[in-house]
């Protein structure tokens, strides 16, 4: 069994400034983190290699920066991990992201499961996931909640807005996790130990993928972002003076007017 769990970097989003003039984020000094859903599809590749066995390769694609997170992906079970780095991804929108990863994962070669978070808390848009399939023409199975292996076949209970569904595929597929589905592991010392340490991490530029530069970095990207700001969280309150009976009064009078009551 080939798996591949695909993650991201990403900054810790309660530690998130602006720059108020460029409107873009500050990411000097801020510390960064394994999406979290991502690392509830690792917890699931994990499972799976435990249960009928297999090798599990960790992709990301990021600055140098990101091989920590592929360090923390090889503490906690990872056997291989690969970084696609290089300037000329930078600016990447969703779809230029999952065109760079697919021919990563093409490279990679043979497999029989994709596994990714739903979606990156930098961007919520939970594209890259089902882009990536559609790019290597497979089956994909999203906001998987309960995933089985039966035989060549896999179950999967999808969450949907007013209940569940189960489907069932064959292999190969790609699916992408909420942070129900498991419980990721913390590292053992002796997979910290070896992570750190031991293992390499193998590093893919634009060159070693034969891609197409028109589909990369801010070129190969349709997405643009108009404005970046911090949300406000401004409070108005007032205070109600008088009797207790003439506060309620007061109180209802300003929930009639703004059409509450």
């Amino acid at each position: 069994m080939n798996i591949i769990v695909c993650i991201k970097q990403v900054p810790n989003t309660n530690e998130v400034k602006i720059d108020p003039k460029k409107g873009t984020l500050i990411r000097e000094g801020v510390p960064s983190i394994i999406n979290p859903e991502d690392k509830h599809g690792l917890e699931e590749a994990i499972r799976l290699k435990e249960k009928v066995g297999g090798k599990i390769t960790v992709l990301t694609m990021g600055p140098p920066q990101a091989k920590v997170a592929l360090k923390e992906a090889l503490a906690m079970g990872a056997d291989e991990a690969i970084l696609v780095s290089d300037r000329a991804f930078a600016g990447s929108d969703t779809l230029a992201t999952s065109y760079v990863l697919s021919k990563a994962i093409e490279k990679i070669g043979a497999f029989d499961i994709i596994f990714c978070g739903r979606q990156a808390i930098d961007g919520d848009t939970a594209q890259v996931g089902p882009q990536i399939a559609e790019n290597l023409g497979i089956s994909q199975v999203t906001y998987a909640t309960k995933f089985e292996m039966n035989g060549d076949l896999i179950e999967v209970r999808r969450a949907l807005e007013d209940g569940y569904s189960v489907v069932e595929t064959k292999l190969p597929v790609l699916v992408t996790v909420l942070d129900k589905i498991n419980k990721p592991r913390y590292p053992s010392i002796k997979g910290v130990v070896n992570a750190f340490s031991k293992s390499e991490i193998k590093v893919l530029s634009a060159a070693d993928l034969s891609l197409d530069e028109e589909r990369l970095g801010l070129d190969g990207s349709p997405t643009k972002v108009k404005k970046t700001f911090v949300p406000t969280h401004e409070k108005m309150g007032e205070i109600l003076d008088g009797t207790p009976e003439e506060k309620v009064s007061k109180l209802i009078n300003i929930l009639k007017d703004v059409k509450i009551v």
